[in-house]
């Protein structure tokens, strides 16, 4: 027998709480239910490669969301939905609950990215909260711990290990560190800085496969070589999870694909977060998988599927912060694309501006407060800009 709700949330991340607090913007009653295979209720998830390992006042009773208690929906966690019959409005989970919808929300997010390594107590995908705990369990106590990965997300994980008690190997395929998105002065700089926090840096370094004894994990290199570490943490990105919508007859193409008010090809579905591909203003179709992007982009499908007439017309940022540094961007940081600094000081506080085609195609602000709606003006620009046009424009 069918549990039938006026808003049902496939997906308990953040896109899910924010979509149900906006829901709650215009309809106090209905009934929303949330369900998601993530063992725990919505929390926020910088925090789980952030404040968690920088900011001693900040633990874990302080990362939940309260979604539940602050809009009175339904959160079911550690379910897995596994088919939806458009036609009768019904989902269903790997255990054969079936749960009913007026309006469907698709916040699915993605799958974290692996190597040839099983994921086991030392040896962690990270995605979760519990992937939080699991690593924290693996920390400290000069515990040597790989990172595998050269991102954002590998990047703060091994700054938060290092700043943990832990001996932390950063392992990633660029030749230098941010390589692939920074141009290669700040790309060294900020390399530089990791080696002065005493984190070993394998660069230029594919891991090949892995596997984990009682003790330890051994890691297997692209060269033939091999290491063995306490643990390892593998921060290699997500691939957007699709085939629950793609079953469904939902378009797919890199994502969700849903025109400006969310909705996608099919009557009473939506979809937000990390897995939807949508129109943006100024950048044309994106798909973000940035936290200011799911909060934002949930909160506006909530409200939509309440009865607002809006449009999602938010240009969203990303950004990182490791050791000193604070970054924020918005647009695309590709190091291959033309790129134009302004620095207030050099290498420390300033502006990178990427151009294709003579256009601004990113905005990149290091250690830059407040100037995201000046970036989001230069990438709305449509003239073309060099190094003249854009000085001391942010």
């Amino acid at each position: 027998m069918s549990i039938t709700f006026d808003y049902l949330i496939i997906g308990s991340g953040m896109a899910a709480d924010a979509a149900a607090k906006g829901i709650r913007e215009f309809d106090d009653v209905g009934r929303i239910g949330i369900v998601g295979d993530d063992a725990d209720p919505p929390y926020t998830r910088p925090a789980l490669t952030k404040k968690l390992w920088t900011d001693p006042e900040f633990n874990e009773d302080d990362n939940w969301l309260h979604t539940g208690t602050m809009t009175g929906a339904t959160i079911m966690s550690a379910t897995e939905i596994v088919s939806i019959d458009p036609d009768s409005h019904i989902v269903v989970s790997r255990d054969k609950k079936e749960f009913g919808y007026d309006q469907l929300l698709l916040a699915t997010g993605g799958t974290v990215n692996t190597v040839d390594m099983p994921a086991s107590e030392r040896s962690i995908y990270f995605r979760t909260f519990a992937d939080y705990r699991a690593l924290r369990r693996l920390s400290g106590y000069e515990r040597q711990v790989a990172v595998i990965g050269g991102s954002y997300i590998g990047m703060e994980l091994a700054a938060g290990l290092a700043q943990n008690n832990t001996q932390v190997t950063l392992i990633y395929p660029q030749p230098i560190l941010g390589g692939d998105i920074f141009p290669e002065p700040l790309a060294q700089a900020m390399q530089a800085d990791f080696g002065n926090r005493e984190i070993r840096l394998l660069g230029n370094t594919r891991v090949e496969s892995g596997s984990s004894a009682h003790d330890s994990t051994l890691l297997r290199f692209a060269d033939g070589s091999e290491q063995r570490f306490d643990g390892v943490v593998s921060g290699l990105g997500i691939t957007p999870r699709t085939a629950l919508a793609q079953g469904a007859g939902v378009e797919i193409n890199n994502g969700i694909v849903v025109d400006e008010q969310l909705r996608t090809n099919i009557r009473d579905i939506y979809a937000a977060g990390d897995v939807a591909c949508y129109p943006d203003r100024i950048l044309g179709r994106q798909r973000v998988e940035h936290v200011n992007n799911a909060t934002s982009m949930g909160a506006t499908a909530g409200r939509i599927m309440a009865g607002s007439n809006e449009v999602y017309d938010h240009t969203p940022y990303y950004y990182s912060n490791v050791f000193d540094i604070s970054w924020q961007a918005v647009g695309t940081l590709d190091s291959s694309l033309q790129t134009i600094a302004d620095w207030r000081e050099p290498l420390q506080s300033g502006v990178i501006y990427y151009l294709r085609n003579d256009r601004v195609a990113g905005v990149l602000l290091w250690n830059l407060a407040d100037k995201l709606d000046a970036a989001r003006a230069v990438l709305a620009d449509e003239r073309p800009q060099d190094a003249a046009t854009l000085k001391a424009r942010i």
